[in-house]
């Protein structure tokens, strides 16, 4: 029996995204032969001062090699970066965000996307999922047959205005019990970001949070996602 091989693209807003909500999925995906890339679509950082102009370009800089140091942990076949403003998304319009990830959709012609929830609370989260849902619609012969919403940790759960959009949940969940040490290895890259528990954006919280999703369908460790799209 032929195995097809697919193209997966993982579209992040922000440097750690791409391991915290799909790091394990990522790594499985990769030992089965599928090329996996990711879009960074913010910088990172920058919000972390009064101003964007206070965090200087060294910072960032900083923060994209341990971007690339993280994917290598996951096997990431490219990490690519668009620089959108940390956290003001939405003082960008939408279809520039969108002409950037439709530009790498018609490049990559993926198979798989994967993608933050759209409900959310940090800003950046909801603006990727709006933009890659509008750079993925089902015009001509397209390639994108499945999509997915990963959560994040320190934003899926800290949404508690359930009043526009539900709480973030999964209907799909992936074993990642042998791949859970890649996820790990790739979080530690990751200096900057990482907090300490009981902040949700630490070791031990993404420990936690992958054995209540495994728990959840008998698995030791998983990560769960929401099926946006799927065409068979």
């Amino acid at each position: 029996m032929v195995v097809e091989m697919k193209t997966v693209f993982v579209v992040a807003a922000h440097p750690d995204d791409e391991i915290l909500g799909v790091g394990g999925t990522v790594a499985k995906h990769v030992a089965k032969g599928d090329k996996v890339y990711a879009m960074i679509l913010g910088e990172g950082q920058t919000s972390r001062g009064d101003h964007r102009e206070d965090i200087s370009q060294e910072v960032v800089e900083e923060l994209h090699k341990n971007t690339l140091e993280s994917a290598k942990a996951v096997g990431y076949e490219q990490v690519f970066f668009a620089d959108f403003p940390d956290n003001r998304f939405d003082q960008v319009d939408l279809l520039d965000i969108v002409k950037v990830v439709e530009k790498k959709v018609k490049e990559l012609q993926p198979d798989i996307v994967y993608t933050h929830y759209s409900g959310d609370l940090n800003v950046d989260h909801q603006y990727t999922a709006r933009a890659v849902l509008t750079a993925t619609r089902p015009i001509g012969d397209y390639s994108v047959k499945e999509i997915y919403a990963f959560e994040t940790l320190s934003s899926s759960e800290w949404n508690f205005d359930y009043s526009a959009q539900p709480a973030f949940c999964p209907n799909t969940f992936v074993d990642i019990t042998e791949f859970y040490q890649k996820k790990e290895v790739a979080m530690k890259c990751y200096v900057s970001e990482l907090c300490e528990f009981p902040h949700p954006r630490s070791l031990e919280g993404m420990d936690v949070l992958s054995k209540t999703r495994g728990m959840t369908v008998g698995k030791e460790r998983a990560e769960a996602f929401m099926l946006v799209r799927k065409v068979d």
